[in-house]
């Protein structure tokens, strides 16, 4: 896997920091369905229920991939599904209990440290980027950060 030209680099970059700013608002909407509903497993399966039927939509215009690419060489490769179970029930089940700043901080903690070894290692089909001296004082000032905006005053 190699890393995206320069010229396409802060399109990209703009389009993470939308994603970034779509995870507390899922997280608060899956939330607020969570207690509509009655619980965070049904949020967490009428949000996979909309998000499937959008995806479909999407494959049908931007085209089906083919059935040979289904295969289960690398199965650990399917699992992306889960983990993404588990955050969505996982968020609107904390969420209300221990407010979404709260639940949001530590999956940014969560985020960061996880990134960061997989991007050091390069596992799971990562580009390799090793923990320098500057990359590991930028994770520890983001923690620090992430500390101070959650710990009581």
């Amino acid at each position: 896997m190699s890393a995206a030209p320069q010229s396409a680099f802060l399109p990209i970059a703009g389009m993470m920091f939308a994603a970034g700013i779509g995870i507390p608002v899922f997280a608060a909407l899956n939330s607020a369905l969570g207690k509509q509903l009655g619980g965070p497993v049904a949020a967490t399966a009428v949000t996979f229920a909309v998000g499937l039927v959008i995806a479909m939509i999407m494959l049908v215009i931007t085209g089906l991939p083919q059935a040979s690419a289904f295969h289960f060489e690398t199965p650990w490769i399917w699992f992306g599904a889960i983990f993404m179970l588990f955050y969505a029930t996982s968020v609107a089940y904390a969420a209300p209990r221990i407010g979404l700043g709260n639940a949001i901080f530590f999956v940014l903690l969560g985020q960061i440290v996880a990134a960061a070894a997989i991007d050091h290692f390069g596992w799971l089909g990562a580009i390799q980027s090793s923990l320098t001296p500057k990359r590991l004082i930028g994770i520890a000032v983001m923690t620090l950060g992430i500390y101070l905006a959650r710990k009581p005053a």
